[in-house]
């Protein structure tokens, strides 16, 4: 079940133009990572209750969060597979200026 929530949120995945031409962090992010971690990284109850999502805005996970950590998130996924890999339908630049966008310290501030 909660593999189909995910997929469900994630429509398009697949689909190389899941983020559109951009290489704007912050555009990927709204693109792509809103649908489940909320527009300023605090995602609803709903997503947490279901399916674990983290709150990139929490100080345990600011701690965590590197440009490296959220680039091997974003490509891989998270290890409980409930957040999947994003390689191949995101670019190598898309990854990396949304892994910058996120670590960066602007990004709790917005």
């Amino acid at each position: 079940m909660k593999w189909l929530l995910v997929l469900a949120a994630l429509a398009g995945a697949c689909n190389r133009d899941v983020a559109g031409d951009t290489a704007d962090g912050a555009q990927v992010f709204a693109n792509v990572c809103t649908a489940c971690h909320g527009p300023t990284g605090k995602p609803n109850e709903a997503m947490v209750a279901r399916l674990g999502v983290k709150d990139l805005t929490a100080p345990d996970e600011r701690a965590k969060i590197s440009p490296a950590f959220v680039e091997n998130q974003v490509r891989v996924g998270s290890k409980n597979k409930l957040m999947p890999g994003f390689a191949g339908a995101l670019s190598d630049a898309q990854i990396k200026a949304v892994a910058a966008y996120v670590a960066s310290p602007h990004f709790v501030q917005k």
